[in-house]
C-alpha cells in the first residue's frame, strides 16, 4: 500500500509552508542534496577499492580471502541497508507533516532494528569457514576468509548505525556532513590499514587481521562523528534521538521492519543477479571473467551517481508527500529523474568513444592475456554504458517509490524485471544463442530496463491514481 495521502481540501502543515515550488527550485534542490550524497557513496567505494589493492600486495591467497570475506560481508551488510532505508521516507514524511516525536521514534527504532539484526547474523560471520568450504573455497582462503570476519563483523553495527542516522540527517537535507564523514573514514581507513597490514612505522604487521581493524576502526568512528554532529547541533539535538533510548516503541518496531524488509529483498535480488551472472560468465572462461570484471566495476562506479540520486528522490518526495504537497511530489520525482537522465547519458558516451582506454587502467599490458581480456572487455564496456541510463532509471524510480513508501509491490517488480526476465534473457543470448559474455550484458539491459519501466511505471501509476480521488 502506498503513502500517498488523501489530499482534497486539506493544506500542508503552517511549519511546512511551501515558498517555491517552480522546476528551477526542485533542481537547485536535487543538486544541492545530490552532490554530497553521491559523492558519499564515491567515497564508500574507494574504502572497499583501496582494501582490496593493499591486500593484493601480500599475495594470491590474501587476495582471494579477503575478497571472498569482504563480498560476503557486502551481502549481510546490504541486507540490513534495507532497513536503514525504510528510515528515510519515514522521517521525511514526519518532517512534512511538522512531527518531530515521528521523526525521533522513526530513526530510534530504526536502530533498534539495525541491533537485531545485527545480533541475529553474527553467528553467520563467526562461523563462515564451512559455509565457505561448502560453496567449493579452497580450505586456506576459507579459513582466512573466517578468520578476517571475525574481526570485521564488530564494524556491522557501526556500519548499519550511521546509515540510520545518515537517514536523518539526509532527511533534513543536511547531506553536506555525510560526505565529509564518508571522506574521513577513506583517510583514517587508508592510513590505518596501511599501518597495519604491513607493520610499518612501528605498527604490528598484521596482514589481513590489519585490514579487517582498519575497517572496523573506520566505521566506528564514522558513527561516533555522526552522533557528536547530532548532539552539537541544536537543531538537530532538539529531536532528542538518544533520550530515554532504551524505551521501546514496537508499534514503530514493526512499522520500520514491514517497511525496510520489502527492501532489503529487493536490493538482495539485484546483487544476487550479478553474482549468478559472474557465475556464468565463469563457466564461460577465465578470460571472459576477468573481462566482465573490469566492465562491472566501472558500472559499478558509475552507478554511484544514480544510487545517491534515489536517496535524494525518497527525502525530496518524502517531504513533499509529508506536507500533502503533490505538485512538490511531481516536480521532486521529475527533477531527479532530469538530472540522473543526463548524467548517466554522459557516462554512456563516454564508455562509448574509450572503451579501450577504460579497460586498460586495469591491466598491465606486459602479461601474456592482457590484449586478449582486453578485446573481450572492450564490447562489454559499450553495452556497459547503455546498462548505465537503464540501471540510472530503476534505482531513481526505486527511490522515488520508497518517497511514498510504497515498497511491497516494488519489490515484487523488481523480482519479476531481475529474474524471470533479466537473468533468462542472460542465459539465452549466452548460450542457446551464442554470444557468451556480451550475450551476459543484454540480459542485463533487458532486465534493469524492464525494472525501470516497471517502477517509474507505477510511480506514474500512483500519481494518477491520487490526482483522480483528488478530483
Amino acid at each position: 500500500m502506498s503513502g500517498l495521502p488523501n489530499t482534497a481540501g486539506a493544506s500542508a502543515p503552517h511549519d511546512a509552508v511551501i515558498t517555491d515550488r517552480s522546476w528551477s527550485s526542485h533542481l537547485r534542490g536535487t543538486f544541492a542534496l545530490g552532490i554530497p550524497l553521491v559523492g558519499a557513496q564515491l567515497a564508500q567505494m574507494a574504502i572497499h577499492t583501496t582494501d582490496v589493492i593493499l591486500v593484493g600486495w601480500l599475495g594470491t591467497t590474501e587476495l582471494a580471502s579477503v575478497v571472498i570475506a569482504t563480498q560476503l560481508f557486502f551481502v549481510v551488510f546490504i541486507f540490513g541497508t534495507g532497513f536503514t532505508s525504510a528510515v528515510v521516507p519515514l522521517v521525511a514524511q514526519a518532517l512534512g507533516h511538522g512531527d518531530r516525536i515521528g521523526v525521533r521514534r522513526s530513526v530510534r527504532m530504526g536502530l533498534w532494528v539495525v541491533i537485531a539484526y545485527c545480533t541475529v547474523v553474527a553467528p553467520l560471520l563467526w562461523f563462515s569457514e564451512p559455509m565457505l568450504l561448502g560453496l567449493g573455497q579452497a580450505p586456506d582462503v576459507a579459513a582466512n576468509a573466517q578468520s578476517y570476519l571475525r574481526i570485521a563483523q564488530w564494524g556491522m553495527f557501526p556500519a548499519l548505525g550511521l546509515m540510520a542516522l545518515r537517514s536523518f540527517v539526509t532527511g533534513l537535507e543536511k547531506g553536506g556532513i555525510v560526505l565529509y564523514i564518508t571522506i574521513g573514514m577513506f583517510i583514517m581507513n587508508a592510513i590505518v590499514a596501511y599501518l597495519l597490514i604491513f607493520g610499518h612505522y612501528g605498527a604490528p604487521q598484521l596482514g589481513l587481521h590489519g585490514a579487517a581493524i582498519a575497517a572496523v576502526s573506520a566505521n566506528l568512528v564514522g558513527f561516533l562523528i555522526a552522533i557528536a554532529y547530532v548532539q552539537a547541533q541544536p537543531a538537530m539535538r532538539a529531536y532528542e534521538l538518544f533520550v530515554r533510548f532504551w524505551k521501546p516503541d514496537w508499534s514503530m518496531v514493526r512499522e520500520v521492519f514491514l517497511l525496510g524488509l520489502p527492501i532489503s529483498f529487493t536490493i538482495l535480488a539485484e546483487t544476487s543477479l550479478f553474482a549468478a551472472a559472474s557465475l556464468m560468465m565463469g563457466s564461460i572462461g577465465k578470460l571472459e571473467l576477468a573481462a566482465h570484471g573490469i566492465a562491472l566495476q566501472l558500472a559499478s562506479i558509475a552507478f554511484m551517481v544514480p544510487l545517491g540520486l534515489a536517496q535524494v528522490a525518497t527525502v525530496r518526495v518524502g517531504l513533499a508527500n509529508g506536507r500533502g504537497d503533490m505538485v512538490g511530489v511531481r516536480r521532486a520525482g521529475g527533477a531527479v529523474l532530469i538530472v540522473s537522465i543526463i548524467f548517466t547519458a554522459i557516462g554512456g558516451v563516454l564508455y562509448a568513444v574509450m572503451p579501450g582506454a577504460l579497460a586498460g587502467l586495469f591491466l598491465d599490458t606486459s602479461q601474456p592475456d592482457a590484449a586478449a581480456v582486453l578485446a573481450l572487455a572492450t564490447p562489454l564496456i559499450v553495452i556497459a554504458g547503455i546498462f548505465q541510463l537503464v540501471d540510472g532509471l530503476q534505482a531513481v524510480g526505486a527511490g522515488l517509490l520508497r518517497g511514498l513508501k510504497d515498497t511491497k509491490v516494488p519489490m515484487l517488480l523488481a523480482l519479476i524485471a531481475y529474474w524471470p526476465i533479466g537473468f533468462v534473457c542472460a542465459w539465452v543470448f549466452a548460450f542457446p544463442l551464442g554470444y557468451r559474455g556480451e550475450g551476459v550484458w543484454f540480459g542485463f539491459v533487458i532486465g534493469l530496463a524492464a525494472a525501470a519501466l516497471f517502477l517509474c511505471g507505477r510511480f506514474w501509476i500512483l500519481l494518477q491514481r491520487h490526482k483522480q480521488m483528488a478530483r
